[in-house]
């Protein structure tokens, strides 16, 4: 299983308060919280915070058909994926369903929070935000040990090719991101950076 998530880095993470909803119409807190996915009040927008695991994909499924209406995911903080496979899963599903990403001010995504947060069909960021990337590792290999043409790259670049990303510009930003720093580091990304590759649409 191949996992992007950043090791051994503690990030801070600042707290959020949700208030129960005074609309008698609007679900409790404990009713709209999905995992690391908690839908606001309207209905259509939905908070994400914390690591992509294997069940967050039956968490996801579970909130859209709660909450079909949802388009807008704000993240606060995804340090990454402890599943890349279930990852691009939920991925594949926010593309497919118009729902657009949002990192909210002083947010933080990294490694496979990165390409969760690609999926979305807009995607914004806010306001001295952090975008960290570096390798995968499957436990005994990183990407970089692999050669190009191995088909151990293609479970990412067949992603950002799903997710609207043309087939030189998803091969480019993949290599990019494997080579930016090893799977034990990261890298984050320059303003410059983020534009070269379009991470706002």
């Amino acid at each position: 299983m191949k996992k992007r998530v950043k090791l051994g880095v503690f990030f801070v993470v600042v707290g959020f308060t949700f208030s129960a909803c005074s609309k008698e119409d609007s679900p409790p807190v404990d009713e709209r919280t999905f995992g690391i996915f908690t839908v606001q009040d309207d209905g259509v927008t939905v908070l994400a915070n914390g690591d992509i695991r294997t069940r967050t994909l039956a968490d996801f499924n579970k909130m859209i058909e709660a909450f079909p209406n949802i388009g807008q995911i704000h993240i606060k903080e995804m340090p990454g994926s402890l599943d890349d496979e279930t990852n691009v899963q939920i991925g594949r599903l926010i593309y497919g369903r118009n729902i657009d990403t949002h990192l909210l001010d002083g947010g933080l995504i990294a490694s496979g929070g990165v390409d969760f947060y690609l999926a979305g069909k807009a995607r914004t960021l806010g306001n001295e935000v952090m975008v960290g990337v570096h390798s995968w590792s499957d436990g005994n290999k990183e990407a970089t040990d692999f050669p190009e043409n191995a088909p151990e790259h293609d479970l990412f670049i067949d992603y950002y090719k799903a997710i609207g990303f043309g087939d030189q510009f998803a091969r480019d930003f993949y290599f990019f991101t494997i080579n930016a720093a090893a799977a034990d580091d990261i890298h984050y990304m320059s303003s410059s950076e983020i534009e070269k590759f379009q991470l706002e649409r």
